[in-house]
């Protein structure tokens, strides 16, 4: 997998639910005024990977994100540009 992964939130485990990405060395996590920062840029997608569960007792979204089943990630991986830089939400 090319695209550049950063982790928005906390309670990931990679290995776990990405066991694809369980390779990578070094995934960065950001803060919200990180993120913020990086709104707009067309590069960046933003993927919503919440527990259905959670996802569905919340109203908190990112506006512009997508939202993927961490679960069904070799469905939906390869989706998305190689090239572009892909935030996961996962608080």
């Amino acid at each position: 997998m090319r695209e550049k992964l950063i982790i928005l939130g906390v309670g990931l485990i990679i290995v776990g639910l990405f066991p694809h990405l369980g390779l990578a060395i070094d995934v960065p996590k950001i803060t919200k005024e990180e993120l913020k920062a990086m709104l707009g840029d067309p590069t960046v997608v933003i993927l919503d990977v919440r527990a259905s569960r959670d996802w569905n007792r919340t109203d908190r979204r990112i506006k512009g994100a997508a939202r993927e089943n961490p679960r069904l990630f070799e469905s939906w991986a390869d989706k998305y540009a190689k090239d572009n830089t892909l935030v996961l939400y996962c608080a």
